[in-house]
């Protein structure tokens, strides 16, 4: 089955982080097109999706530019006619391949650190629109400047057959992704992700920030559960100025609060 699918990756070098964001009329999408590592680069395949694209071309973009790894992956795949791929490599260099049995309307667009691709589309204004929208939000956060990018294109028509799923992959640099949020099956995908995507950065992203990392094995816990102290006691005043007592740590007496723990 061919995904009609649009997509954006994408590499900042200056600042060290790299993403993906998609959307498609097929459930879960970011489970098979997605791939992307901040000392590296990004990957996203699609139409008729070969997964074995995307892990091959982030191995090989360790010691290739971006257009030598596709060609390279593309050279061993049986039928890449039929398949989209997009490519950005870790100095913001991009490549993408549209192959001619891929299901119109369908192309891509690349640029300087990123590039966009879309198959089965109601026409190529969703590619120019995230385009522009990416080339235009350089002062915003990068994941803000991905999901801004992929709300442009659905906008702008995205899949001509409708829309279910939609994804939003950004990497710094570690182990672990720096946010990975994924809506796989939803009546407006896109939207539901801005939705949750406001949760994670006010909820999930603080902790992340705060994992272990290979430099720093302890982690900032220490940090973030004083900030989260002060904010729960900043909020009890406001709440009761008489002085309601509340835990040491800044949480009610009856469990009310955040948690550290996951």
């Amino acid at each position: 089955m061919y995904a009609g699918t649009f997509s954006i990756v994408a590499h900042d070098p200056a600042a060290g982080v790299c993403g993906v964001a998609v959307a498609s009329r097929m459930p879960a999408i970011g489970a098979l097109t997605v791939f992307a590592h901040a000392d590296v680069g990004a990957v996203a395949t699609q139409a008729l999706i070969n997964p074995l694209l995307g892990v091959d071309a982030l191995e090989l973009l360790r010691t290739l530019p971006a257009d030598e790894a596709l060609a390279a992956v593309l050279a061993d795949d049986p039928e890449p006619d039929s398949r989209q791929v997009a490519v950005v490599d870790r100095t913001g260099r991009a490549a993408a391949h549209t192959g001619f049995m891929t299901h119109p309307w369908c192309g891509h667009r690349t640029g300087e650190g990123y590039a966009v691709a879309g198959n089965i589309l109601t026409g190529g204004a969703t590619l120019d629109a995230m385009a522009e929208a990416w080339e235009s939000g350089a002062d915003l956060p990068f994941d803000e400047r991905l999901l801004r990018a992929l709300e442009a294109g659905q906008a702008a028509g995205g899949d001509r057959r409708g829309r279910q799923s939609a994804a939003l992959y950004v990497h710094t640099g570690n182990p672990y992704p720096h946010l990975d949020l994924r809506v796989d099956e939803h009546t407006d995908p896109v939207a539901e992700l801005r939705r949750v995507h406001g949760v994670a950065r006010r909820e999930l992203l603080p902790f992340v920030e705060a994992l272990p990392t290979r430099e720093n094995p302890a982690g900032a816990f220490d940090r973030l559960h004083e900030e989260e102290t002060a904010e729960g006691r900043t909020n009890a005043r406001a709440s009761d100025p008489r002085g309601r007592e509340h835990r040491p740590e800044g949480r009610w007496a009856d469990g009310a609060g955040a948690s550290l723990e996951g």
